[in-house]
């Protein structure tokens, strides 16, 4: 990142996607083996996991006569998904840990490698995930309260009037849409402020929410984007791929599958680079100083090193 720190308040959202993808070219080798050993992995179970879940539903469709082969194809179906979630979950949090590790020491002008990426995220992977349990649980909360409210407002609401109840429908789901982008945001600027400060958790939550205040619209704005995104791939990816053997010949799945799995390895990349520089450009529009001395202390301790800092006086006596 070439950008001062007074100037990153200033940045636009075309200006923050340009800046992100200008980023790997800085560091091109390390960033190409995060991509093949990190993202390239977590996007392509994003997309392949409905290729071995899809029959097993198609089974469990029409159920065998016998119960013992129905029981095994539940079994084997909730193993797979349980799997399935925890690999997503693991490598969500290693890419992340990775890509933010690798910009920031980028922008403190760090020495960057795989290497050293790879022997910080063992620390940084602990902050993650307290920061991202503290999530998940707002995030079944606020699930749960909306699905008790929904089904309050379906016995309630009156059935005879068509367009009413099909308004409340529209506006209940814009809404529970409004906050899910806004918890989206929350955690994926929480899971940037966990591995740059000395803080996770809760207290990374609150953090993350102070620096979204005049900056929420344009995170709604990335994170809408992103989500978007990905929804049309995975609908895609499902309608040709995985859905589509009667209708597209085993090639053009293949190409078809291919391309799209490698569409989210540079969505999911940039996306990562994204809320790592929006971080920094939350933090110059509260002018909250971005040391960039304390930021490669902070770095350096995740690989055992001890940078010390010098301070004024330190530095006067040093001119003398």
């Amino acid at each position: 990142m070439d950008l001062a720190p007074e100037e990153l308040q200033f940045l636009t959202l075309p200006d923050i996607l340009r800046e992100s993808t200008s980023i790997p070219k800085h560091s091109p080798r390390t960033f190409y083996l995060i991509t093949l050993t990190l993202v390239f992995p977590l996007s392509f179970a994003v997309l392949a996991h409905s290729l071995f879940t899809h029959p097993l539903f198609v089974q469990l469709q029409y159920p065998s006569s016998d119960p013992a082969q129905t029981r095994h194809e539940w079994t084997l179906l909730l193993t797979f998904q349980f799997l399935y979630f925890i690999f997503l979950f693991a490598f969500s949090l290693l890419s992340t840990a990775a890509v933010v590790f690798t910009v920031a020491s980028l922008y403190t002008s760090k020495p960057v490698s795989f290497s050293n990426t790879i022997s910080a995220i063992p620390r940084v992977f602990r902050r993650l995930l307290i920061t991202f349990l503290w999530v998940s649980l707002l995030m079944t909360t606020y699930n749960v309260v909306f699905l008790a409210f929904l089904v309050l407002m379906i016995v309630a609401i009156d059935t005879h009037n068509l367009f009413l109840s099909l308004f409340s429908i529209i506006v209940i789901f814009l809404l529970y849409l409004v906050v899910h982008v806004y918890i989206t945001a929350l955690w994926h600027l929480a899971s940037v402020v966990s591995v740059l400060e000395p803080i996770y958790g809760i207290a990374a939550m609150k953090k993350s929410y102070e620096l979204l205040k005049g900056r929420t619209r344009m995170a709604a704005v990335l994170v809408f984007g992103y989500l978007i995104i990905c929804g049309a791939i995975n609908g895609i990816f499902g309608a040709v791929v995985v859905h589509g053997g009667d209708n597209y010949g085993v090639f053009t799945r293949i190409v078809v599958g291919g391309i799209l799995v490698g569409t989210l390895v540079i969505v999911n990349l940039v996306g990562l680079m994204v809320q790592s520089v929006f971080y920094y450009v939350c933090k110059s529009y509260h002018h909250q100083g971005i040391d960039k001395i304390a930021l490669h202390e902070h770095l350096g301790g995740y690989l055992g090193e001890y940078v010390p800092l010098k301070s004024s006086i330190q530095m006067e006596n040093l001119d003398i």
